[in-house]
Order: C-alpha cells, then sequence, then structure tokens
C-alpha cells in the first residue's frame, strides 16, 4: 500500500480546547466524535471517574449551552472557531458533598468553582461566612500557617474575598489579611482535601449553592419570575429575591415535565394539585431548563436507589484513599513532629554546642589569663621582694638621715641661735653706723658753715693786711727814713712769718684730717670684711635652711638688715643718690660695702664743684668725724 494511500484513509479532524477550573487542554478530535466521546476524553485525561456531575459547556449567542452526550459535536450548535472552546465545569451538584464526593479531583474541581461563584458573587455569602472560607482557601493553598514564612503581606496576590464585601466596609487590605490569617492560623494541621472539603460544607449550606436561575413569565401578563432549579427540586423566586422561594416542587413530588416551544409545564405527582405553567424568552431557554431536570431527577433518584457495582467500588476505593491519606497524613504529621522535634533537639544542641564552645573559649581565655596573671603575679612578687629590700634599705638609710637630721638640728638650732646673735649684732652696728653717719651729717654741716667762716675771715684778714700795705708804702714815700724803712722791713716780715705760721697749721690740719680718714678707710674696711664674713655665713645657713624648709625666716632677716642698710643718709647736695638708693636696693650684693666707698667719693667729687680752695678740706671733713678736727678749723678761722 502506497503512502498516499495511508494519507487519504486518516481520518480528519478538527481541534478541541478545553479550560477547566485550574488548566487549559486542547485535542485534536474526529469529524464523527459525539459528544460524549469528547468528554470521555476530558474525563480520562483528568482521571475523573465521578463524570455525571460534570459536563461541556459553551456559549452560542449570549447563552450558555451544555454539549450534548448523543450527538455528533460538530452537528450541534456550537461557535464555530478553531479551536472549539469548551469549559468543563460542574453541571449537577450533591445534595451531600461529602458522602457523594468520593474522588480528590472531583472535590478539587468543585472547590475551584464553587470558590469562583462566591468572588463573583454569583452565590451570596455574608462577610463573616466569606472570612472564614478564605481562611480554609488559604489553608488548602499554603499548608500550615508558619509565622517565620508566612509574612505580613503573603495574601496580598490572592483573590479571597468578593468585592461586595471589601466595598461594604471601611477596612484596609491589611485588616482583612489579618482576620484571615487569625482564622488561618487555627486550621494547622489539616490537609489540602480536607480544607477544601471543609470549604464545600460551608458553601453548600448557602441558599444560592448549586441553583440555576432562569428568568421566566408566569402569564401573559409579563409577570417577572425567577425558576430555579437544583439537586433537590424546582423552584420559583421573585425576581428581587433569589433567597427564598414563592413556591417549590421537589423532585419526589413531580409527575411530569414537558415543554412546547415556549411553554414549560410541571405536573405535580398529586392530580389534584394544580399544574404550574410558565413561559419563558427563547425556546433554546425551555430545552436548557429540561435538560438540567431531567438530569437532577435522575440523580435524585438514583442516590434513592441501590448503589451500583461501580459506586461501591469506588466507594470503597475512596474509603481505602481516605483511609490511605489519613494514614499518610498522620504519618506525615508525625513524620512533620519528629522531624520539628528533631530540627528544635538539633537547635538546642547546636545551641548548647555553641554555648559549650563558649564556654571553652572563655576556658581557655580564662587559662591563658590565669597564666599571664600568675606571671604577672610571680614578676610583681619579684619586684615586690625587690622593693622590700630597697625600702628595707631607704629604711636603714632613713633611720640614719634621721639621727642625721637630729643632730643636724640640734647643731642648726645653735647655729640659729648663734646667727641670731650675729643678726641682732649686725643690726646694732647697723644702728650705730646710721647714727654715726648722722652725726657725720651734722658735723659736715657744722664744717661747712666753719670752713665758710674761715674763708670770710681770710678774705678779710688779706684785705686788711693790702690796706696796711699800701699806707705803709705811701708813709715811706712821704717820709723816707731808714729807720722806718727797716721798721717797715720788720712789719713785712712779720707779716710773712704770719702767714707762713697759718700755712703750717693749715698743712698740720690736713695731716690729721688726713690721718683721721685713712683710720676711717680702715676701719670701714675692717667693717666691710666683717659683713661680707658675716654675709658669706648667713648664704651658707640659707642653703641649709632650704634643705630643710625654713627659707622664708631668712628671709625676713635680709629683709631686716636690708631696710636697716637703706636708713644710712648720703651728702645731701651730692645728685648721685639716686645711683646711691640703686645699690641699697639690690640687697646682699658681692660686695656690698662698696657703695661705702663710692658714697665717700661721690662727696668728694660733688663737693669739689664749689671751689678749688675747699675741694680738699670738703673731702676730708665728709670721710672723718670727731670733735678734734673741728676745733682746729676753729683755729684756723681765728
Amino acid at each position: 500500500m502506497s503512502i498516499r494511500g495511508l494519507k487519504k484513509k486518516q481520518p480528519k479532524t478538527f481541534k478541541v480546547k478545553v479550560i477547566t477550573m485550574d488548566a487549559e487542554m486542547e485535542f485534536s478530535c474526529e469529524m464523527k466524535w459525539k459528544g460524549k466521546d469528547l468528554f470521555d476524553l476530558v474525563c480520562r485525561t483528568l482521571g475523573l471517574r465521578e463524570t455525571w456531575f460534570f459536563g461541556l459547556q459553551y456559549t452560542i449567542k449570549g447563552v450558555c449551552a451544555w454539549l450534548k452526550m448523543e450527538k455528533k459535536v460538530l452537528e450541534q450548535e456550537i461557535p464555530k472557531e478553531d479551536p472549539i472552546k469548551f469549559c468543563f465545569l460542574a453541571k449537577f451538584y450533591p445534595e451531600k458533598v461529602e458522602e457523594e464526593l468520593l474522588q480528590e479531583i472531583t472535590q478539587h474541581l468543585f472547590f475551584l468553582q464553587v470558590k469562583k461563584q462566591i468572588l463573583d458573587e454569583e452565590i451570596y455569602c455574608s462577610p463573616e461566612v466569606t472570612v472564614l472560607l478564605a481562611s480554609y482557601a488559604v489553608q488548602a493553598k499554603y499548608g500550615d500557617y508558619d509565622p517565620n514564612f508566612h509574612k505580613p503581606g503573603f495574601l496580598a496576590q490572592d483573590e479571597l474575598l468578593p468585592k461586595r464585601v471589601l466595598k461594604q466596609y471601611q477596612m484596609t487590605v491589611h485588616m482583612w489579611e489579618e482576620k484571615i490569617t487569625a482564622w488561618y492560623a487555627e486550621h494547622r494541621g489539616i490537609a489540602r482535601d480536607e480544607a477544601e472539603m471543609n470549604y464545600l460544607k460551608i458553601a453548600q449550606d448557602l441558599a444560592m449553592y448549586g441553583v440555576n436561575y432562569f428568568s421566566i413569565e408566569q402569564n401573559k401578563s409579563h409577570t417577572d419570575l425567577l425558576l430555579g432549579v437544583d439537586a433537590k427540586g424546582i423552584h420559583v423566586y421573585s425576581i428581587n429575591n433569589r433567597f427564598s422561594p414563592n413556591k417549590s416542587f421537589e423532585w419526589s413530588a413531580i409527575r411530569n415535565i414537558s415543554y412546547s416551544e415556549k411553554e414549560l409545564t410541571i405536573k405535580p405527582l398529586d392530580k389534584k394539585a394544580e399544574v404550574f405553567k410558565f413561559f419563558s424568552s427563547q425556546l433554546k431557554v425551555n430545552k436548557l431548563i429540561l435538560q438540567l431536570c431531567v438530569g437532577n431527577h435522575d440523580l435524585f433518584m438514583k442516590r434513592r436507589r441501590a448503589d451500583s457495582i461501580e459506586i461501591q467500588q469506588m466507594k470503597a476505593q475512596a474509603k481505602e484513599e481516605k483511609a490511605r491519606k489519613k494514614m499518610e497524613h498522620q504519618r506525615l504529621a508525625r513524620e512533620k513532629q519528629l522531624r520539628e522535634e528533631a530540627e528544635r533537639a538539633k537547635d538546642e544542641l547546636e545551641r548548647r554546642l555553641f554555648q559549650l564552645e563558649a564556654e571553652a573559649r572563655q576556658a581557655s581565655e580564662a587559662l591563658l589569663h590565669s597564666k599571664e596573671t600568675a606571671e604577672l603575679l610571680a614578676e610583681k612578687a619579684q619586684i615586690a621582694e625587690e622593693e622590700a629590700k630597697l625600702l628595707a634599705q631607704n629604711a636603714a638609710e632613713a633611720e640614719q638621715e634621721r639621727q642625721r637630721l637630729e643632730i643636724t638640728a640640734l647643731k642648726t638650732k645653735e647655729e640659729k641661735r648663734l646667727m641670731e646673735q650675729k643678726v641682732r649684732e649686725a643690726e646694732r652696728i647697723a644702728a650705730r653706723l646710721v647714727k654715726e653717719s648722722d652725726l657725720r651729717t651734722k658735723e659736715t654741716e657744722y664744717l661747712k658753715q666753719d670752713l665758710s667762716e674761715a674763708r670770710e675771715a681770710e678774705r678779710r684778714a688779706k684785705q686788711r693786711l693790702l690796706d696796711v700795705t699800701q699806707v705803709s708804702h705811701s708813709h715811706t714815700n712821704r717820709y723816707p727814713q731808714p729807720s722806718p724803712v727797716v721798721c717797715g722791713d720788720l712789719g713785712v716780715e712779720k707779716g710773712c712769718t704770719k702767714f707762713d705760721l697759718r700755712d703750717v697749721d693749715l698743712k698740720r690740719l690736713s695731716l690729721e684730717i688726713e690721718r683721721e680718714r685713712l683710720d676711717y678707710l680702715e676701719k670701714s674696711k675692717n667693717f666691710e670684711d666683717r659683713l661680707k664674713q658675716l654675709k658669706s655665713e648667713i648664704h651658707a645657713l640659707k642653703l641649709e635652711e632650704k634643705q630643710k624648709g625654713s627659707i622664708s625666716q631668712w628671709n625676713e632677716v635680709f629683709g631686716s638688715l636690708d631696710l636697716t642698710l637703706r636708713k644710712v643718709p648720703l651728702c645731701k647736695t651730692c645728685e648721685a643718690r639716686g645711683r646711691q638708693d640703686e645699690h641699697l636696693q639690690r640687697p646682699f650684693l658681692p660686695y656690698p660695702l662698696n657703695a661705702l666707698r663710692s658714697w665717700a667719693g661721690i662727696n668728694a667729687n660733688c663737693c669739689s664743684m664749689t671751689g678749688k680752695k675747699c675741694s680738699r678740706t670738703n673731702n676730708l671733713v665728709s670721710n672723718n668725724t670727731g670733735m678734734g678736727t673741728h676745733k682746729n678749723i676753729v683755729k684756723v678761722s681765728k
């Protein structure tokens, strides 16, 4: 057979896209396939055995319709598109989900469909029940709540509540999440299938659960009503109330349902009861209502009959599967618990290990520190021993020093006494010098006065001598006689003798004054040497007293000596007194007594400016004392 012949014999196909609640599937169908063939293919693909609850739905001209199982797919009024789209949905709802839904896949598909209907507000649900259902949906999706993993905001991307509920209350998304998480935390240990079953148990008690609503008219007066078809029967609602039916027909009380074009008739089992007739907008709607009524009635009757062998096997398998899953869940829970305990034990052991390591590290550090401390203590002990020896040696030296200081203190007391005595003696000498200086000053004044008187007397004597000489010369010229000439010569000789004697007296007086000046200079030098010696001794004692902390006392002594020496007066007529004061204001210079010599020199220089003749006398007078000199000067003046 040729390849061309094989190609000709291959059946023609068309593409179909089936959309479930959580997946999309595409199939290639043969042209002759009926609706049942496609439906069985989808069920086999999903692994679904409870096929009587589901169907393939499509939308044509805004009306939802279900694919008929007995007719070919392409012969039905399906949309002309490629691929042809069908939705695999639950067509009929069970009365009791826990008893009738045997397979997990069936339960999961019902859960997803009911959840979507609640979120799309096709099934009304109160806000409290909505939050509870949302918590079971979160448990089915995320498993047990773990605060370490499920941080705030982990539900931000999930749609869990209807928009009507979100708008009804002025609450933020975070507040709704807290409410859902509070319920979610209580579902710990519930498996996914159990959480979905709990969701369906709560949902099946809702008034609008499993009801298909259709708009009808009871008569030609266009009274708007709603016809509801569910697993329990047929219900008639007012247009504004879908919760409480105005009239209900249970499947067990219905004898026959028929339609004639737009008219649909419900005949009760009780022949005396009134037949209910209503009108729909389209013939397709009547066909759809009849199809749903027939399917729900069949399931209603099937539930009340004995289960078939297939159903019994499925129930047994479901029971075994549930038991197995329960055991598996218990085992997993036990393993999880053991694993958590093991993790906790591991964490505890790790923590204990870290603690022991830390303790060991601290112990090693403490040991090392103790070794270092022991070495340091040993060094300190050695140093302390050496310091003890040194202290003992210092104590011995201190004892010797104490004894020496005691002896020195005794000597110092004696020396201090002697020094005080010397200081007193120096003060007495200084006071005597002050007194002598005052006396010299007074005598100098007297000598100046006497000298001025002597000079005046000398001037008068010279003037008188000159007058006498002139008178004698004029007399001789008038009376030239020899004898008067001799007498005049003799008178002249007498006057010369008198002048010679006067010069001799002045020379003798000068010699005496010079001798007394030399004596005074020698005494001043001796006094200066004595003061130098006294100063050196005081300076030595001062150095010793500095070491003993008694400097202040000697400073007072030196200050008193300075004040005493400052009281020594100088010549009042000298302009160099300022320089003398500067010398006096310097206490204890290396050669303090040289100032006395300078005083004498300054007085001599100052007094020398009064005249050439009196310079010698003033120099002698300013450097000598005594009453004898005063008497000699008086003699000369006379």
